[in-house]
């Protein structure tokens, strides 16, 4: 007897159902190998169905007020090859474990808690779409119409008595790229980390296309609140002693500040999430139920070339200057809205994911994909959160926004508050449940006022089915928040992404305006010399 069919007919005597109210209960049966057209098979042992849990953070994005989705949008240079992509889907991510498995619940299973379920088969009629669109409308402005329809994805549920996995082909030219591909998940398959470094696994390099791309590497070798070395050690024993006892009592002295920092940050974080603390209301932060409502994500490119030049004046990182422009962008935005006096000052809050997992690399990946097998590599949601301040205020001076920006950020690396959210998140959820793990985190971002993340994407240009990425654009929708910023590098760009709430932000594009103009601005104000960094941390 096939073993694999044994394994399926034990499952369907299971009463397993799908958590979504187009259907109650799936089944899953082997298929023979070169199955239907359309249809992504694996092999004789993937067949049998495997399950594994849902994890924490994945089962949070199931909760009504954080059903939160990922939609990249991926810029091509040429049009799209329909057979190539198809075969480059079935060939990769359909093989990934998360995208070939379905969420499902035992219903006989006291407190059920979902799980991951693999399926035989993944038919790609299911997750490539073409949509048909208003030839009139794209003629008419190209851009427009990308922009309406990505954000007509955020108003439509997905399907989850399939993989909770899509890709839309819009074939079409705008003015930086000649088609595009938007890849839309559930955030519960993985962070958004992991799905780049996912979907990175499925590219190549347009200068070998028979290599996996290449990714900066990594710029620090220990922990971000670890203290340099200042001198190396005196020769003489006495000398030795006394650089080993210098080490010591400065180990001692930044593991005191790290506690202290971290019990100031774990408390303004409790404070928050408990309606203790929370932002005031200004046109930046989102009313009551904007999770529910449309997003339009709009972008804009930048260059990496002037954020680094700015890095290199000021002795800083590249984080640094992103954080800076976003205080300067909002700031001019907050004051032509408002009109208020150019010499007030307020303090908005970002809530940052942090991705604690360590990411899995792309070789990794791509060998996980081309076996169809768990080869060990983590993967799933392990995440953080940390409150980053935003001051909004008329600076004469634009590097002053930089410099601000810096200090906020080396304080906060001084911090474990990302890791303490994370395990007090887990231990909420573990004695209280899902439902109060989620009230702690919709108290959170509903007293803050934006989301903020920076990815770091491939150095070289990469090819996706053989065809030449120019952009990459993420976005999210789903979560309390009006406006959630996003910037993503790639190549010697960085791509801008705002995913804003269109009855709250009608001139979303102004918005990419200030922040275009406030590079451009620190970027003429940056000294020419590099200012004195304030410690060893460069990246």
């Amino acid at each position: 007897m096939d073993p694999g069919a044994g394994a399926s007919a034990t499952l369907r005597k299971r009463a397993l159902s799908i958590d979504t109210a187009a259907a109650a209960a799936i089944e899953f049966e082997s298929k023979a190998p070169g199955g239907r057209e359309g249809e992504a098979v694996f092999g004789a042992d993937a067949a049998v169905a495997e399950e594994e849990p849902v994890s924490p953070t994945g089962r949070l994005f199931r909760e009504p007020h954080f059903r939160c989705h990922i939609v990249s949008v991926f810029g091509l240079a040429a049009p799209v090859d329909l057979p190539a992509l198809r075969a480059g889907v079935a060939a990769t991510l359909a093989r990934h474990p998360r995208f070939c498995s379905v969420q499902v619940l035992n219903e006989f299973e006291k407190d059920a808690r979902p799980k991951w379920v693999r399926a035989a088969a993944v038919n790609l009629d299911d997750h490539i779409i073409v949509p048909e669109l208003d030839p009139a409308a794209v003629a008419a402005d190209p851009g427009r119409a990308l922009e309406d329809y990505l954000s007509s994805l955020s108003t439509r549920p997905m399907d989850h008595s399939v993989p909770l996995w899509e890709v839309h082909v819009l074939d079409f030219p705008t003015a930086e790229a000649a088609a595009a591909v938007a890849l839309r998940v559930h955030h519960s398959l993985g962070d958004g980390v992991s799905m780049l470094s996912l979907f990175m696994a499925c590219t190549r390099s347009a200068a070998d296309p028979g290599a996996l791309p290449a990714l900066p590497p990594a710029r620090r070798a220990g922990p971000v609140h670890a203290v340099p070395r200042r001198r190396p050690p005196l020769s003489s024993p006495a000398g030795a002693f006394l650089d080993a006892l210098a080490a010591l009592a400065a180990w001692a002295v930044a593991f005191l500040v790290l506690a202290w920092h971290t019990v100031v940050d774990v408390a303004r974080f409790v404070a928050t999430a408990a309606s203790l603390l929370g932002d005031a209301p200004t046109v930046l932060k989102g009313h009551e139920g904007t999770e529910f409502r449309p997003k339009r994500f709009v972008n804009r490119t930048l260059s990496l070339d002037d954020v680094k030049f700015v890095k290199n004046a000021m002795s800083c990182t590249v984080n640094d200057v992103l954080l800076g422009i976003t205080s300067a962008a909002l700031s001019r935005y907050y004051f032509r809205k408002t009109g208020e006096s150019d010499s007030k000052s307020i303090t908005v809050r970002s809530a940052v994911l942090v991705n604690l997992r360590p990411t899995p690399g792309i070789q990794t990946l791509a060998s996980m994909m081309e076996s169809g097998k768990d080869n060990g590599a983590r993967w799933g949601n392990k995440i953080g959160y940390m409150l980053i301040p935003f001051h909004l205020a008329r600076h004469d001076d634009p590097i002053e926004y930089v410099r601000s920006a810096t200090k906020v950020a080396r304080r906060k690396k001084s911090s474990m508050e990302s890791v303490f959210t994370f395990w007090s998140g887990y231990m909420v959820l573990k004695l209280f449940g899902i439902k109060a793990a989620a009230a702690l985190c919709y108290g959170m971002f509903t007293h803050t006022t934006l989301s903020f993340s920076n990815m770091v994407g491939p150095t070289e240009q990469v090819l996706f089915c053989g065809n030449p990425i120019v952009y990459i654009a993420p976005g999210t929708y789903g979560h309390p928040h009006a406006l959630t910023i996003h910037y993503q590098s790639y190549m010697n760009k960085v791509k801008l992404v705002l995913s804003v709430d269109e009855s709250q932000f009608p001139d979303c594009h102004q918005l990419l305006d200030d922040f275009a103009e406030s590079l451009s601005l620190i970027r003429e104000a940056a000294p020419r010399k590099p200012e004195a960094a304030h410690d060893g941390t460069r990246s």
